[in-house]
Order: C-alpha cells, then sequence, then structure tokens
C-alpha cells in the first residue's frame, strides 16, 4: 500500500476503513505517516442516496428560472474560510434584498468539526465587520453536486479535493457528468487582490483572519455581481 505524509492545516481524524477521514495517530506514533486519503469515499445509502434522489426529483418539476441560485463555499474543516464566506455573502445578498433568490451554504473537505460552530476567532473578526456567522460544520456531499449551482473553494487543495469527491462519487450516485464545472476558486473573483487563494488563517495571529475577510469581500462582491448577469432571473426585490 502506498503512503505519504500529508500536510495538516487542522486536526484530524483517522476512522474506520469505511469512513472517508483521518484521525490523529496516537500520542506514542512519532511521524504522522498514513494512506493517501480519500476523504470523498462516503457510501451511506441512508445519508447521501436518498438527499440525492429527492433533489433530482425536485430538480426535475422546478423551474430553473425560478429557483434561488444557490451557492455553497467549501475549505477544509469549514470552521474559519467557508464560514466567513457564507457570512459575507449572505450579508450582501441582503443589502441588496435578495434573500429569497439565493440559498447559501458553506461545507468542509473534512468531518473533522462537524456540528461545531465556526472559530471563534473567525466569528470575532467578523463581528467586528458587521458580519454574523450562524453556520454549524459539515463535510461536503454528493448531493451538494445537485444541490448547487456553484461551489466555491478557498485553495487549489480543497479544488482538487472537491473534483477527487466528484470523480468518486459521479457514478455511484448518478450525478451530472458536468457537474465538476461548478467548481471554481474564489479568489478567481478578486478584482482588488491578487492572491490565487484564500490562505488557512487557523495557525495564525489576528492579522491572519482579517487577510481572510479582506479578500473574501473582494471576491464576494465580485461574485454577486456577475451572478446578477449571468443570471437575469435573478431579480433584485
Amino acid at each position: 500500500m502506498k503512503v505519504m505524509n500529508l500536510r495538516f492545516c487542522h486536526s484530524y481524524q483517522l476512522l474506520s476503513p469505511n469512513f472517508p477521514f483521518l484521525l490523529p495517530p496516537s500520542s506514542q506514533t512519532p511521524n504522522l505517516t498514513l494512506r493517501k486519503r480519500n476523504p470523498f469515499a462516503i457510501s451511506f445509502e441512508t445519508r447521501f442516496c436518498a438527499p440525492i434522489r429527492a433533489s433530482m426529483a425536485s430538480a426535475s418539476v422546478t423551474d430553473a428560472t425560478t429557483k434561488p441560485f444557490s451557492v455553497l463555499f467549501v475549505c477544509l474543516g469549514n470552521i474559519c474560510r467557508s464560514p466567513a464566506a457564507e457570512g459575507v455573502f449572505t450579508d450582501l445578498v441582503a443589502k441588496r434584498g435578495l434573500n429569497s433568490s439565493f440559498r447559501i451554504d458553506s461545507a468542509g473537505t473534512i468531518n473533522y468539526h462537524e456540528g461545531n460552530q465556526a472559530d471563534p476567532r473567525m466569528r470575532a473578526a467578523s463581528k467586528r465587520r458587521g458580519i454574523q456567522m450562524t453556520s454549524i460544520s459539515r463535510p461536503i456531499r454528493p448531493s451538494d453536486f445537485v444541490d448547487f449551482d456553484l461551489i466555491l473553494a478557498m485553495d487549489k487543495q480543497n479544488r482538487e479535493d472537491i473534483l477527487e469527491a466528484f470523480n468518486g462519487w459521479k457514478d455511484k450516485h448518478s450525478l451530472p457528468g458536468d457537474a465538476h464545472k461548478k467548481v471554481k476558486l474564489m479568489c478567481s473573483y478578486c478584482k482588488k487582490h491578487e492572491e490565487s487563494e484564500v490562505p488557512d488563517p487557523y495557525y495564525g495571529g489576528p492579522q491572519g483572519f482579517e487577510k481572510v475577510l479582506d479578500l473574501l469581500e473582494d471576491a464576494c462582491g465580485s461574485l454577486l455581481e456577475t451572478i446578477l448577469a449571468e443570471n437575469k432571473h435573478v431579480q433584485e426585490s
């Protein structure tokens, strides 16, 4: 079996062979050498298949010109960058009176923080800018490729993992063959900043969280304008 050393931004879980995520090794293990992760090999019928079938059935009877435009923001643990992006974008949408025209959510490529609120440092930094973060961490799932019109990855590794998820799930869960086209980099929408990725602030100081918000405010503003320009059915109320 091929093994590799993995770089982590947060703590991971090593779960059973039937679950995709990673645990930290025991305290007696000096080196973190693990199997190449496949963070999306999830095959729980009850949890994922039913939602996908329901989503596809719903899509078949919903007029694409009237349903809300859906955006999913994704980072690693879904406690810093992606919930901040969700909060920033939700705030912008609310200020334009477009709440009913959008569905906004966030997710992570691991499940380590599932069920947790966003990092308190990220929430505090957002609150100082008048942005509320209310999301609860969850991992990305197959139905997201059906339910969302855009999936925004915070960095290139996130994008790679999301696409790996899609490739592993598309046949098993009968996902649309072109759903990978929904996946884009968050910073591809930046106009004021030249960064290509939103950096993970988890192990840094307060300035890292402020930098994340600077990038997200830039990208989310442009993202909203792009969506409105390309989707005439998304109307301001």
